[in-house]
């Protein structure tokens, strides 16, 4: 344990800075050490890190309750698209008009979809209401 005052001198003459580690510890635990290379390193890391993290978009299908086999085809086609490039995909029914008392044809619709993509998605949420639009998350298979 050194007093204030030497370990400003012994860092001195190493040509270092005296860093403060732990403030509250009793006493105060500090370290001679070259700050600047410290604080490099330590964005070097987090730089790393962030070339590392895979960001997850979300797409959106938008589908309707009376959507005919071609059309399905087409939109569950971007949606495995989607899929495999690892994104999450949000299915959404949109009722208009009176087909919002037919809910259970949107409800089949977005099954026949994870039933489709099953092989290669998971259904994250299931289909549920909000408004005049009825929503189902799917979320890209992990490979690994």
């Amino acid at each position: 344990m050194k007093s204030r005052q030497e370990a400003l001198k012994i860092a001195d003459q190493a040509n270092l800075d005296l860093v403060l580690v732990a403030p509250n510890a009793k006493p105060p635990v500090c370290r001679i050490m070259d700050y600047g290379k410290y604080r490099f390193e330590q964005q070097k890391k987090e730089k790393e890190k962030r070339k590392k993290q895979k960001v997850i978009n979300i797409k959106e299908v938008r589908l309707s309750p009376g959507i005919e086999e071609h059309d399905f085809n087409t939109k569950l086609r971007n949606a495995r698209k989607f899929l495999q490039k690892g994104d999450k995909v949000k299915a959404a029914v949109r009722f208009r008009g009176r087909a919002i008392t037919h809910k259970e044809l949107g409800q089949e619709v977005l099954e026949r979809m994870a039933e489709e993509c099953k092989d290669i998605a998971t259904i994250e949420t299931k289909p549920k209401m909000e408004g005049r639009n009825m929503f189902m998350m799917l979320a890209p298979t992990n490979e690994k």
